[in-house]
């Protein structure tokens, strides 16, 4: 009895998950939307410094809620991979107050 072997040399199907439409490095924008309370916005821009060393906390756009309860936070942040991005916004989605991270 013979097996019957083939040496067909398999291709690795690419991720879409991992494949990327952004250069490294570039300027990111990222919105956090979070309860508006004391404290929100710099607790905010903490994370991305500690994923951004060179973040400027100067560029961060506010906006309120209509009701004014929330506060939409924008951050700029110099993207330098696929991991510090995701690590970024898991990060920031683990903040209590923050509700929506995009």
């Amino acid at each position: 009895m013979t097996e019957n072997t083939t040496d067909a040399v398999t291709t690795p199907i690419p991720d879409p998950r991992k494949e990327s439409l952004i250069e490294y490095p570039s300027q990111f924008p990222i919105k956090v939307m979070g309860v508006k309370v004391d404290g929100f916005v710099h607790a905010i821009t903490q994370i991305a410094e500690r994923f951004d060393p060179a973040f400027d906390a100067t560029t961060v756009e506010l906006r309120d809620s209509k009701a004014g309860n929330y506060l939409g936070v924008t951050i700029t942040v110099t993207a330098t991979s696929r991991e510090q991005l995701d690590d970024l916004y898991r990060a920031l989605s683990a903040h209590p107050s923050v509700k929506v991270v995009l």
